[in-house]
């Protein structure tokens, strides 16, 4: 082959590194930039990272390896995979993986499928007696490992389709916050990957060559309303880029007294105070958004740690 020939060739591999490294480097920034925000991991945790075989929870133990190099605290990291005996399941993918990276992880054989199959009527949706099986299994072995803390490969998008679903569905105002307490009390869940996007995660799980395991148990089923949700959010992100990045700017900017939860705001209480109140509600006027209200904002999260995440001090 020519030197004519090659050249061509070597800048498309070196452009493709660039862009993987660049990509590579966002991710970590944002998944840091998560962690110091929410302080979701102190010195001295013991993290179990729960992995579903899919790209997002790839993703997060990769990131989270990479980021425990540099990161100001010292902390253990243990990857964790329930088995649920799912009929064709490659168990031994994920063992495989692991040792290769030389990470240390727990498996935990439980047959919830046969449980979910025999519960559920065939064609109905599996996804909620799933989590909560799931969920218990998580809470126990997280004990049995010592791990004082949960984290879940939760993204941005997958945030924001709890919000929705939560309204359209259960007349709720309720999201999937980036940290929490376990519903057992016992544990801290975590979810570094808020500030990461969907399409970032799909693109970063490529460049690593993860290798992808399919959920036949429920993440195939048609029709259900998680992905309708999707469905939505990514018409609205095509026809307005930057709106699904301004509705996570509203998970982070709640003003109560305008919303309509007395158990928030003391509406009955109300009464005029006689100073003027530049966040007060201008009664007879229409809201005002400004026309670039869907571009980034430097102050879209909350006052970082005094320590970022990302660098260790010497």
């Amino acid at each position: 082959m020519s030197q004519t020939a090659e050249r061509p060739q070597s800048r498309s591999a070196e452009k493709a590194r660039y862009e993987s490294n660049k990509l590579a480097k966002r991710l970590r920034s944002a998944v840091g930039a998560a962690i110091g925000d929410y302080r979701m991991i102190e010195d001295g945790d013991r993290v179990m990272v729960c992995l579903s075989g899919g790209k997002d929870s790839y993703a997060l133990l990769d990131i989270l390896l990479a980021l425990q190099e540099k990161a100001p605290v010292r902390f253990e990291l243990i990857a964790f995979n329930l088995d649920q005996k799912q009929p064709g399941f490659p168990a031994d993918v994920l063992p495989n993986y692991l040792r290769s990276r030389g990470v240390r992880f727990h498996i935990e054989d439980q047959d919830t499928y046969s449980v979910v199959k025999r519960v559920i009527p065939e064609g109905k949706t599996t996804c909620s007696l799933c989590s909560r099986l799931r969920r218990g299994i998580i809470y126990r072995v997280a004990s049995e490992l010592g791990c004082n803390k949960i984290a879940l490969g939760h993204h941005r998008d997958d945030m924001l389709q709890t919000l929705f679903l939560n309204m359209f569905h259960g007349g709720k105002l309720k999201g999937m916050p980036p940290k929490l307490v376990s519903d057992d009390g016992r544990h801290v869940v975590i979810r570094p990957l808020a500030y990461a996007s969907e399409r970032d995660l799909e693109r970063y799980a490529e460049a690593r060559a993860f290798p992808i395991i399919p959920c036949n148990l429920c993440g195939s089923q048609p029709n259900l309303q998680r992905q309708a949700i999707k469905q939505m959010l990514q018409s609205w992100e095509k026809q307005h880029p930057g709106r699904i990045e301004t509705m996570f700017r509203a998970l982070q900017n709640v003003v109560p007294s305008h919303l309509a939860d007395a158990s928030l705001c003391d509406f009955a209480g109300l009464k005029p105070t006689g100073i003027p109140d530049p966040d007060g509600d201008t009664a007879f006027d229409p809201p005002q958004f400004d026309d670039d209200a869907c571009a980034p904002a430097t102050d879209a999260r909350p006052s970082p740690a005094p320590i970022s995440f990302v660098e260790r001090t010497p």
